[in-house]
């Protein structure tokens, strides 16, 4: 600290410049910023195909749930405790033919005509009310996700041995070795392909 010729005290303030950059790269550095979680979900492409397949409604399981937290499976009530189940019996029906144009040698399902014919073809359609509360909305989401999982298991462990929510926490962790990620990356894919999670959520609107 200096002083100015009528003597009144000055601070050098030369490096102020330089300690606040200093600072500045401190906090970007040191900062941790949060990231929020969210549901896995594959968003609708901006503009449609040209030409949309032709998907027909026994094709198509229908969830809906309405402002008071009451589930409408096909257009009845049901428990939420009984959703994963009767989306199972649905993705495992097995009565027709695939997109590939052969039959479901893996279903074991009732195979009812008025239900899905394929896995590949299955398509789960969710749509909420606007007042659904949150809570029953990752409720009905899980139930869903864990009907394809369930089914997703049982094939991995007949074919591999082991269940396909174990061999993909292998495969997503990074200390799993290369060649063992290698080894398991075509086994995910295969039944990923036989078990496809095609689940659309429409809009929320009022019911």
């Amino acid at each position: 600290m200096g002083r100015n010729r009528s003597g009144a005290p000055v601070v050098n303030a030369g490096s102020m410049a330089d300690i606040a950059f200093l600072l500045l790269i401190f906090f970007l550095v040191t900062t941790t910023i949060e990231t929020d979680s969210g549901l896995d979900r594959k968003l609708p492409p901006i503009e449609p195909p040209e030409n949309p397949p032709i998907i027909r409604q026994k094709n198509i399981f229908t969830v809906v749930v309405n402002k008071n937290n009451q589930l409408l499976v096909e257009e009845e009530l049901m428990e939420l405790k009984d959703l994963r189940a009767a989306a199972v019996e649905f993705l495992d029906n097995g009565a027709g033919v695939g997109q590939d144009g052969q039959p479901c040698d893996y279903c074991q399902g009732p195979r009812d005509p008025e239900s899905s014919d394929h896995p590949s073809k299955a398509i789960i359609s969710l749509q909420n009310d606007r007042l659904t509360e949150y809570g029953t909305y990752i409720a009905v989401q899980n139930e869903l996700v864990g009907a394809y999982n369930q089914l997703r298991n049982r094939e991995a462990e007949r074919l591999f041995g082991s269940s396909f929510t174990d061999m993909n926490a292998l495969y997503l962790d990074p200390k799993t070795p290369d060649d063992v990620k290698d080894d398991l990356k075509p086994k995910l894919e295969r039944i990923q392909d036989m078990f496809p999670q095609k689940l659309s959520e429409a809009e929320p609107k009022t019911y």
